[in-house]
């Protein structure tokens, strides 16, 4: 869990100014952090085990990166959370999380990352977000309110399907960021796809995005084998998949009245 808080704490750190990355698009994201040069690389000032900072440039765009090259399976593994079994941390999963997020229309809550060579291991190389002013943690630290409750109640809802949608049994209040806007962002998805079939918790299937489960309904094996595969293994996939199907019916049986809107249609 240290290494965790830590990685929280260095993603929220502000990074070098860059030119007009706001404007790119995420297949120019994506781009830049496959073949941008490195300029810098360091720790967190925490000293994060396994995570570095990269400063990276096109000669145009100068952005920074987190480098995450986990790769650690357990039998069995303690964790603050009770004993679990099958353990997996793998740096893939971020790229796994973020190409779901794509299809799923969560283009602007999970940042691009993409795998990418780092000291000779495969690595996921994420883009840092811009702008964060706090995580979780920190606004609850410091009893900050927001601005528009229902704007974010509205984002959270959606983390919380999403989480159950992955299985994410490390969502905590240090891995995922607020922007200076309010927007609510998901980082750290490395213990998430476990390969269970039915969802960690019904009770987080509170309401649903219009939007999102209209996704959810039209996401077909095929899609999520093309853009998940690279990183997820055949009962991570059919888990995953087990998971959308026990959303969708749940939803679909609890009516109308468990939908709202928030995410734009396209």
């Amino acid at each position: 869990m240290m290494r965790r808080a830590l990685l929280a704490i260095a993603l929220i750190v502000p990074s070098l100014p860059a030119q007009s990355t706001t404007a790119l698009s995420l297949d120019q994201k994506e781009e830049f952090l496959r073949v941008a040069a490195v300029k810098e690389v360091r720790g967190s000032k925490k000293g994060v085990t396994g995570t570095r900072r990269a400063t990276l440039s096109d000669g145009t765009t100068t952005h920074d990166a987190s480098i995450q090259s986990i790769d650690e399976e357990h039998a069995r593994f303690e964790t603050p959370r009770g004993t679990e079994m099958n353990f997996r941390d793998f740096y893939g999963f971020n790229m796994a999380a973020y190409r779901l997020g794509r299809l799923l229309g969560l283009d602007s809550m999970i940042p691009p990352s993409v795998e990418r060579k780092f000291e000779g291991k495969s690595a996921a190389w994420t883009w840092w977000i811009e702008n964060v002013q706090m995580d979780e943690g920190e606004r609850l630290k410091r009893k900050a309110e927001v601005p528009d409750k229902d704007r974010w109640s509205r984002q959270y809802l959606i983390m919380r399907v999403f989480d159950q949608l992955i299985y994410n049994v490390d969502r905590n209040a240090t891995n995922y960021l607020y922007d200076k806007n309010w927007n609510l962002w998901m980082i750290d998805h490395t213990r998430a796809f476990r390969t269970h079939t039915q969802v960690m918790d019904k009770k987080a299937l509170d309401r649903c995005d219009r939007q999102l489960l209209s996704h959810l309904k039209q996401l077909q094996p095929a899609d999520v084998k093309r853009e998940l595969g690279p990183w997820l293994r055949p009962l991570e996939l059919k888990g995953l998949l087990a998971r959308r199907d026990a959303i969708v019916a749940y939803f679909d049986a609890a009516g109308p009245t468990k939908l709202y809107d928030f995410l734009p249609a396209r």
